[in-house]
């Protein structure tokens, strides 16, 4: 039936006639393809309707289903299963579908099921089950380790997972796909068999005619921006490959000019040898304007403990702001934030310092401004923050972008030219995480038990496991049963049991400890703050509090708070009046620039190498150029540019890739040890976003007849394993993997093991692996996600090609260059001196640079 002519599109045509609304195209189109039994992914810029397009098709559906009486109908059992990475993300959509429910007169339940969710709620869902449950990942599978998680699903028509680009490539992700394919093997096994005979998993005509339910139940991933949609597409939809040929899934793109404008704040004097991270706060006052100017403005920085001291400034600077600016970021406890979201909404704040914690589709409707405060490392984040601005169809995002040093002026030239070019990064997905799979084979034997053969069919139907052997299934059931081969005599890593063909978790010690930790997320381990009268602040890393001695002050959440004394993994705290406090620094604080945006900057240097600067951020920027050019050289992107210099502190060798930091770091390292070959030589090293520091007592052994052979991807993965500690990284990235695997248990609420503790726990399984079972799943896991997430070796090797066609420039300036300055500015902290001391060292250099410009003109 033509979409039109049903009764549900009637229905839903007349409610946005009551608005004053029209659905766009692509909604339509959406809603055709739920109504036609189809799967596929709906990619729409922000703040246009993309939850609408599924949300009301499955209402569609519905309607057309029950003509008569849809408005009546009540207890439905479940028919859309809503998947979301963001808790504040599942409170907001909510929030919607009830109000649309509500104006259309039918009797649907919306909940929500998350780690928020309440004991009496869970038990409520469970009697009755609402016809919308929107979840997270985590709360997805808690529901596979009840008992009878089946009939949860029989009424099932539609899985919708919402910011699917957010979810891919990660391991939350994966968690999405094996839970997906479960649910279609508890739909495939509803009936079983066709004439007695036992359907199986190749008998894709049989399997139909088994259960016509299949052909209903549709499953819609929503995204923004992404790069390699098709492959998103594919990643999420291949368990339904069983039931629909990979060709007739849909990909429902949504053709809309959605409008952003980008201002750049333009420091009010430039300077030529620029230093990362100050300039932001120096130009905190700029920012006050913008939001006088502004109904509601969202401020993005990047880190936690920036976020802390952008918020104190903004009071300083402009008092009369107090309790109409609010910060919010993922440690402050949940009450405050839920409190400054809902602030938000009922535009009872002119403004909010946050995080990535905003990043995603919450629809903060008064929103009519972003600052970005600092590169967004990524061309997709800036278009995602630019979108939480004017966050409805037709509307315009405007983003302001503030930079924290002179030189990411160029990066905002770079991604305005990015996003007319619609250059989108891709998300890579995961693949063989056997730590995810050996939790979700843990959280099934809790639920009732599997059966291998059956899973394993299912697991093979997803993306990430496509690939997975018999061998390594195997290894993977020997792990929970037994262990394994090394830990095969220790009892407590013998957590399923085999009866009957059937694996299952009997003990229910063990079944309550694995349900406390279902999830992918591994963080350090956090400390509650909280006031010595009562009140809870947040959480805050144990690293960072165990520096402190009591009587010292710090920064969290928006107080300035002294230090009385940490019990049972609480730091226990007062206000404080001190000036002086420490900002609190999280642990990978620091990203590294996208692949993309590293691209664009390249060719943003092609016009500066050309004096083509016809963008305002470039023709600021003018007379940095003019010294670099004048000191050194500026490379076109085709070009290397080397620099050597000497002073008082050694001789520097810097290279500009403009990588990133993350390749840049592993780049730096490998160079380091194939020059070592060359002569024994110690170094330092520094890197930044545009390039690294080498840094040694005598000179350095690179000139022409030598530097392409040092960027070569000869021998590349065995100079990386030896150029850094591979082994240490490793050892580290297993804890992660163990703590998901389920070798390490955290401890109960309240009575969490401390980082260390946890750390000598996996560095203790670590080593019995390597030494009695080197050939281990998991070990030979922590070794790939070192080389695929830490040292990005794919993208090193594509780098190191780049150079090997490239024209290596060498030049010999007589001091520091603009572009090498923040580099080894960066590179002072390895003397260990205090952000004081630091900082007027950087500007003592600066001075001393700019007297020997000014004698020599």
């Amino acid at each position: 039936m033509k979409l039109e002519n049903s009764f549900g599109y009637k229905i839903i045509d007349k409610w946005f006639a009551s608005k004053k609304l029209a659905p766009f195209e692509f909604q339509k189109e959406t809603w055709q393809h739920i109504a036609n039994g189809k799967s596929g992914l709906v990619n729409a810029p922000t703040g246009c309707g993309k939850t609408f397009s599924v949300f009301l098709g499955s209402l569609i559906y519905f309607i057309n289903e029950h003509p008569a009486d849809y408005k009546i109908k009540k207890n439905n059992g479940l028919q859309l299963l809503w998947v979301t990475p963001l808790r504040a993300l599942a409170k907001d959509i909510a929030r919607a579908m009830e109000a649309v429910i509500t104006e259309l007169g039918m009797q649907w339940k919306v909940a929500i099921r998350n780690g928020d969710t309440s004991i009496s709620d869970r038990q409520k869902q469970k009697r009755s089950m609402p016809e919308i449950l929107l979840i997270t990942p985590e709360s997805l599978h808690l529901l596979l380790a009840q008992k009878d998680y089946p009939d949860t699903f029989k009424t099932l028509k539609i899985i919708a997972v919402d910011e699917w680009h957010e979810l891919l490539g990660s391991k939350r992700g994966v968690q999405v796909e094996l839970a997906v394919s479960r649910i279609i093997g508890v739909m495939n096994s509803e009936q079983g068999t066709v004439n007695n005979e036992q359907i199986t998993f190749d008998s894709n005509a049989k399997l139909q005619a088994a259960n016509p339910k299949l052909k209903t139940l549709s499953l819609w991933g929503i995204s923004a921006t992404i790069g390699n949609l098709q492959e998103a597409r594919d990643v999420l939809l291949a368990p339904f490959t069983l039931q629909h040929a990979a060709e007739e899934h849909i990909i429902v793109k949504a053709h809309l000019n959605k409008k952003t404008e980008v201002y750049s704040v333009i420091p009010p004097e430039i300077e030529k040898y620029p230093w990362a991270g100050h300039l932001g706060i120096r130009l905190a006052a700029e920012v006050v304007p913008i939001i006088e100017a502004s109904n509601t403005t969202l401020i993005f920085i990047n880190t936690r403990g920036m976020s802390e001291r952008w918020y104190q400034t903004l009071l300083d600077i402009a008092p009369h702001f107090a309790g109409a600016i609010a910060l919010h970021h993922g440690s402050i406890e949940q009450e405050l934030r839920l409190w400054v979201e809902d602030a938000l909404h009922t535009q009872k704040l002119k403004a909010v310092v946050c995080t990535a914690s905003l990043d995603l589709g919450v629809d903060f409707r008064p929103v009519d401004t972003v600052i970005q405060v600092g590169s967004p490392k990524g061309v997709s984040r800036f278009l995602q923050r630019a979108g939480r601005s004017g966050h409805q169809p037709g509307d315009t995002s405007k983003i302001h972008f503030l930079p924290t040093h002179s030189l990411e002026l160029v990066e905002a030239a770079a991604l305005k030219q990015a996003m007319k070019e619609q250059v989108i990064e891709s998300r890579e997905p995961m693949i063989l995480c056997f730590d995810v799979l050996i939790q979700y084979l843990c959280t099934l034997a809790v639920g009732g038990g599997f059966r291998p053969q059956e899973i394993l069919e299912e697991v093979k139907s997803t993306w990430c496991f496509s690939d997975i052997t018999e061998a390594e299934w195997e290894e993977v059931l020997l792990h929970i049963t037994t262990g394994g081969k090394a830990l095969a005599q220790y009892d407590e890593y013998k957590k399923v049991e085999v009866e009957n063909g059937l694996y299952f978790i009997r003990n229910r010690r063990i079944a309550m400890r694995h349900r406390m930790h279902i999830g992918t997320i591994v963080s350090d381990a956090m400390i509650k703050v909280k006031f010595l009268t009562g009140g809870y602040l947040g959480v805050i890393e144990e690293y960072f509090i165990s520096r402190l001695e009591p009587g010292d002050v710090f920064t969290f959440a928006g107080n300035n708070l002294e230090l009385v004394s940490i019990k049972d993994m609480t730091a226990f705290v007062r206000k404080s009046k001190a000036k002086k406090s420490l900002v609190p620094s999280w642990m990978g604080g620091r990203m590294s620039l996208t692949a993309n945006l590293g691209h664009m900057l390249r060719q943003t240097f092609n016009k500066i190498a050309d004096n083509d600067l016809d963008e305002p951020e470039l023709k600021a920027l003018e007379p940095l150029f003019s010294l670099q050019k004048e000191l050194s050289h500026i490379p076109h992107s085709n070009e290397l540019l080397i620099e050597h210099l000497e002073d008082k502190d050694g001789f520097h060798l810097l290279v500009y890739p403009f990588e990133g930091r993350q390749v840049h770091e592993a780049m730096s390292a490998v160079m380091a040890y194939r020059i070592g070959k060359i002569m024994p030589i110690t170094f330092s090293i520094a890197m930044n976003d545009y390039g690294f520091e080498l840094l040694s007592d005598k000179p350095i052994p690179v000139d022409d007849t030598n530097a392409h052979d040092l960027f070569t991807t000869e021998n590349l993965l065995a100079d990386i394993q030896k150029s850094v500690n591979s082994v240490e990284m490793a050892a580290r990235k297993f804890r992660d993997i163990a703590v998901i695997g389920g070798l390490i248990f955290q401890g109960f609420p309240g009575e969490q093991k401390k980082a260390r503790h946890l750390q000598s726990s996996a560095s203790l399984l670590f080593k019995v692996f390597r030494e009695y079972d080197p050939g281990n799943l998991l070990l030979r896991q922590a070794n790939q996600e070192v080389l695929d997430q830490q040292m990005e070796e794919v993208r090193l090797r594509n780098a190191l090609q780049r150079i090997q066609n490239s024209s290596i420039v060498i030049t010999f300036p007589e001091k520091l260059t603009p572009l090498s300055f923040p580099i080894i500015a960066d590179g002072l902290s390895r003397n260990n001196l205090s952000s004081e001391k630091l900082e007027d060292r950087i500007i003592r250099m600066q001075k001393d640079l700019q007297t020997v410009s000014a004698k020599k003109v």
